[in-house]
This record gives structure tokens, sequence and C-alpha cells, in this order.
């Protein structure tokens, strides 16, 4: 293990922003500094932008850290581009735009962008009768879709799924979607904020005006098979002295859920820069010799030259965290389930989902 003071758990601040959809959840259950009247709609949690608040770094941000570090905290993946995944805080008081996000072909064609965005959601409140718009009841094609978006009837083919907390989704780009009212998850995506909206429940702005709408993009980039996504079939096992749980699988992404007894636990980081968000529980890490708090709902980064990642609850009780490895080495995480004992075949219809 590598010990500097250039290397340690870099705790980062989060970036509050409203909207018209959003409520008071994150100002007044989650911890964050913002004024709970403002409809604050997201925190993003880890963005190349979030500046760091502790140790030698302290008003650096993530991309600052990328340029001084290179490898040091960025392993395999390139330094010189923005760090690959984004992780929010989303609290949807109202419903969100039924929507749908470009794959990276699109977004580079079309858009000059280096990525499109496919992303996940951990479901960590639901009011009862809860609900997520994901997909279609059929197949459709784009002459349907472009019909019932002229006439109005589109309403008519969006699947809609209950959610409960604890659930995780995965949508990868091209799915169509849209956060119901009564919701607030934790979202892992690709480092984009490229959205196309289809219908936005006939709302308006700040401005007073109708927001944009992407209806022809839309088309372009939907799926319109029906696919029937639903709740993903989680992985869980004992590590040690933690118990992991598998959320998303995806090549862009690891997230998994890790619970932490009383004493502390540990576990490796694969030569990974791994984002670290406490649940309810504040928790101690120690990372490259050095050590960081992290509040209730916090999050941390920790760079790859740390081997491992060491978390301590507080107040004697367990602890819970979600982690987010980005660009993660598929067979090492299917090594890591299978070393615990599960059967090779679970471990391949988990993964099974994101092919």
């Amino acid at each position: 293990m590598i010990s500097t003071d250039r290397f340690y758990p870099y705790v980062l601040v989060p970036k509050e922003t409203p909207a018209i959809w959003g409520g008071d959840a994150l100002a007044t259950r989650y911890g964050k500094h913002a004024d709970p009247r403002a409809a604050i709609g997201e925190s993003w949690e880890c963005w190349d932008a979030n500046a760091v608040e502790n140790g030698l770094f302290i008003g650096a941000t993530l991309g600052d850290l990328r340029a001084r570090l290179g490898p040091d905290l960025m392993g395999p993946i390139d330094a010189a581009r923005m760090f690959p995944v984004l992780t929010k805080f989303i609290d949807a008081r109202q419903a969100l735009s039924v929507q749908v996000h470009p794959d990276d072909a699109y977004a580079q064609r079309v858009e000059h962008q280096p990525n499109g965005k496919t992303e996940c959601w951990y479901i960590l409140e639901a009011q009862p009768g809860a609900e997520l718009v994901l997909g279609w009841t059929h197949d459709t094609n784009r002459a349907e879709y472009e019909r019932r978006v002229a006439d109005g009837s589109l309403g008519e083919i969006l699947r809609r799924v209950p959610v409960k907390p604890g659930e995780a989704y995965y949508l990868p780009a091209g799915t169509l979607h849209a956060i119901g009212a009564g919701v607030v998850l934790f979202e892992t995506q690709q480092a984009s904020d490229l959205t196309y909206r289809i219908f936005d429940w006939n709302r308006v702005g700040a401005d007073g005006k109708p927001r944009e709408l992407h209806v022809a993009k839309a088309a372009d980039v939907l799926d319109f098979r029906a696919t029937f996504p639903a709740a993903i079939r989680q992985l869980g096992f004992d590590d040690g002295s933690v118990r992991r749980t598998f959320l998303i699988g995806d090549k862009r992404f690891l997230v998994e859920h890790v619970r932490v007894p009383a004493a502390g636990g540990r576990f490796v980081t694969n030569g990974l820069p791994l984002t670290v968000t406490a649940l309810a529980t504040p928790l101690h890490t120690e990372a490259a010799g050095a050590g960081a708090d992290i509040p209730p709902y916090g999050t941390i980064i920790t760079p790859a030259a740390a081997g491992a990642v060491t978390l301590t609850p507080a107040g004697g009780a367990w602890g819970e965290a979600l982690v987010v490895r980005p660009q993660p080495d598929i067979g090492t995480a299917r090594a890591d389930a299978m070393r615990a004992g599960i059967a090779q075949v679970d471990v391949e219809a988990f993964f099974k989902q994101f092919a």
C-alpha cells in the first residue's frame, strides 16, 4: 500500500440542483446544505467538477485530481478524460419527464460528445403507490410513437412499474423511462447530461413556458421493443468481514451495497478509484494509510493507489454504503462472488441481466 499525504479518502462537496419536480427530502433527511423551500431535485455526489473538502487537496476538483495524480487516482482509466461516472441522489416530489438517453455512438455522431448515458437506480424511499415508467406495454415502432405523441395518446402504451425501497433498476441507453412522484433514489450513470424529453406532463418551467421537448431525437435512439425491464435480481455474498450485494454489473460501472459490522470491515479496490457513499450511519474510512469521516449520505472517492478500503461505522452499529467501481473488470467481480461460494450458474445469471 502506498502512503503519502497525496493519497487519502477525498471527501467530496456535493452539488445541489433545484428542479420543478424536486422536494425537501435532500435538505431535511439527507443532510444536504440547501434551502428546503427551494425544491431541490438532485444532489450530485461524485462529479468531475465537485470539490474536495479535506486534506492536502482541499478546494481542488475531482478533475484537478485527475490532472495531478493521473494513474495514481484513476488506475487503468484514462486520466485525461472526465471522471467516467456521475452519482447522485434524486428526490422526485413530482414525476420527472418521460425521457430517453442516447448511446455512445449517437452522442459522438450527433451531439459531438464523448459518450451517451446508461444509468441505474437504487430505490431509497417510495411512497405508497409510487411507480416508475419503464418501457412499453407492447412492441411498438417509430410511426406509432410519433402518431401517439402527436395525438396525445402516448400514455396509453407506457409501462408502469410499482417500486419499493431496496430495489435496483438498470436503464441502458435507449430505454424509455421516468421516475414517478414520491420516490427518492440513488443514481449511477455515465458522466453525461444528454436527455431527450418526450413528454413533461404539460408543465411549465421557471420562465412560465413549457420545457423543450426532443421528440425527433428521442425517436432516433429509442428501443421500441417491449423488453419489460424489471427490478434486478441482486447477488449477495459474504466477503471476509463485509456483506457485499451486487446491484448492477455493467461494464461501465459495478454498483454494490456493502454492509459493515460494528467492528469495521475491509474490501479491496482492484486497482480502481472507488466512490463510497454512506447511508444513514456515518462511517470512518481508511485508505492508503489515511483516514476520513463520511457523514450520513456523504461521499468520498479513494485513489486507485490504495489497495484496500476499511469502513468502520460510528456508534457501535452496523453501517451501510453504496460503492461504485467505474469501468470494472467484470471477470474479477465474477471471481469475487465465486470465491465466496456463489455457484457459477448464479453468478452468470446475475451478469446476464446486463448483457
